[in-house]
């Protein structure tokens, strides 16, 4: 049910302070390591690194998001994009003129583990664009607000049979995505296009979706409809140590550029899926935060500071 494209991009690298045009072929290439995604713990501690900047020459970057609406993203190398599994979660970069927030969208084949592609938007507020490299400090941002509440889409081509969604706004790195159309929780598994796939399909809907993050909090998400190409908005927000729970209703949106896709994989999900929460069940329309206070993570988040060592 998947198809195989390429994304091409245009990225801006300087050499001698002279800006260099380089087009790349936008595919992370799947780092696996028996069957699962290779990835180790990176804590929330400053790292240094170097940012250059990009235009985005689609109208999504590999992680398959919208472009957010104040232009705040970065690209990460195979090695800290780590599959898909980096996708949605947040970063604050810190630069010769200041520090910006950003998001995690894209892929960038060519980096290397700390060599941070950002939007020219985000570059330009950090340094000098004419400089076109500058060295910079970032870490991972836990618990970061959202501009938005949690969002659902369902894939083009999706159907009982074949389910695809792409989570959105969820603020953390997602640990696992459970799917429900009225019997027991199937377990989907992340691809490196940032979509949670059930190969075997999980009907025709309406869902339940249950999402779990790294540092344990859950949300379950009701009345998702088998609806391809719509973003669906909750009134559900994951973030900052605390959530909130509206009605859902359902946006339908102008059909955007098919997501660029690498390659899918049928592995266990990466991270693993999480076994932490509440000892008592929670009812379906609430959410539960476990643990956002301490800001420990419950498994291993994807090193944002050096290339996985046991790839």
């Amino acid at each position: 049910m998947s198809a195989h494209r390429s994304k091409f991009t245009v990225r801006w690298l300087a050499a001698g302070g002279a800006a260099v045009l380089a087009g790349v072929l936008g595919v992370a290439m799947l780092l696996t390591n028996g069957g699962s995604a290779c990835a180790a713990p990176p804590g929330t501690t400053a790292k240094t690194g170097k940012a250059t900047f990009y235009d985005l020459a689609a109208t999504s970057g590999n992680c398959s998001f919208e472009v957010p609406a104040d232009d705040l993203y970065v690209a990460l190398g195979p090695g800290q994009y780590s599959e898909g599994a980096a996708c949605g979660a947040y970063l604050d970069v810190t630069g010769p003129k200041g520090k910006v927030r950003v998001k995690v969208f894209d892929s960038c084949p060519e980096c290397a583990p700390g060599h941070l592609d950002l939007s020219r938007t985000a570059f330009k507020k950090i340094g000098n664009e004419i400089d076109g490299i500058i060295p910079i400090k970032y870490k991972l941002v836990a618990n970061p607000s959202t501009p938005a509440p949690i969002s659902v889409r369902i894939k083009e081509g999706a159907s009982r049979y074949w389910f695809a969604a792409r989570i959105d706004n969820h603020a953390n790195l997602l640990s696992s995505v459970k799917v429900s159309s009225g019997g027991g929780f199937k377990t989907a598994h992340r691809t490196d296009f940032n979509y949670w796939l059930i190969d075997a399909g999980a009907g025709a809907g309406p869902f339940k979706i249950k999402i779990t993050d790294v540092y344990g909090n859950t949300a379950t998400l009701t009345g998702i409809s088998m609806s391809p190409g719509t973003v669906q908005r909750t009134g559900v927000r994951m973030t900052g140590g605390s959530a909130t729970v509206a009605g859902k209703t359902t946006a339908p949106t102008k059909a955007a550029k098919k997501s660029p896709i690498a390659k899918t994989s049928s592995a266990t999900p990466s991270p693993a899926v999480s076994t932490s929460g509440p000892a008592a069940p929670l009812p379906e329309s609430t959410v539960a935060d476990s643990g956002a206070a301490s800001i420990e993570p419950t498994q291993p988040l994807v090193d944002l500071a050096a290339a996985p060592s046991n790839c």
